[in-house]
């Protein structure tokens, strides 16, 4: 391949992931054509992209950027695949479709910087909480205190109206209250 091939193909990377900050790494090798147009399609649907690499030229194209930290995961046939509003959705798609299609590889994904190594990785990230996700559990948890403070004031209200049933009840049934 000519210098100015090559040159064209790291420009192109830099261009389809500049403002991409995590992704991960399949190998998809052995994958026959159905099942390959299967797989993408079921990605494809969740707005996730598979971007078939050239190494080199890839880890070119991210040094020194957010995606450098892919380059162990960066040898033998490899495609990164990023989209939909996380990464860890991408993850959680791709373990998915792993158990589908057999010739599907989990590499590595980076998130944050943070390298996720092999299947185990992959999946391991996989567990963690979306943004939005995080995003809940915040907001739980900052209102769960105030959960707490409306349960005990509510509390003595709802103390007094038991009392207050049961001396209706015993007046509907004609007994006495005493006080005491």
């Amino acid at each position: 391949m000519s210098k100015p091939v090559k040159e064209m193909i790291i420009a192109d990377y830099e261009r389809r992931f500049e403002d991409i900050d995590s992704a991960v790494v399949i190998e998809i090798r052995g994958m026959d054509a159905n099942d390959n147009n299967a797989f993408r399609g079921e990605l494809a649907k969740s707005d996730i992209r598979v971007t078939i690499v050239k190494n080199t030229l890839a880890n070119k194209a991210f040094s020194g950027g957010p995606l450098e930290g892919l380059a162990p995961a960066l040898l033998g046939p490899s495609a990164v695949v990023t989209g939909s509003d996380s990464v860890v959705q991408v993850a959680r798609e791709l373990v998915r479709c792993a158990k589908e299609f057999d010739a599907l590889e989990l590499k590595a994904a980076i998130l944050d910087g943070e390298f996720f190594e092999g299947n185990k990785g992959v999946k391991r990230l996989s567990d963690f909480p979306t943004k939005e996700e995080s995003q809940a559990q915040v907001v739980a948890l900052v209102l769960a205190p105030y959960k707490k403070v409306l349960g005990v004031v509510g509390a003595p209200g709802g103390q007094i109206l038991g009392i207050v049933k049961q001396i209706q009840e015993k007046l509907e049934k004609g007994e006495t209250i005493s006080s005491g």
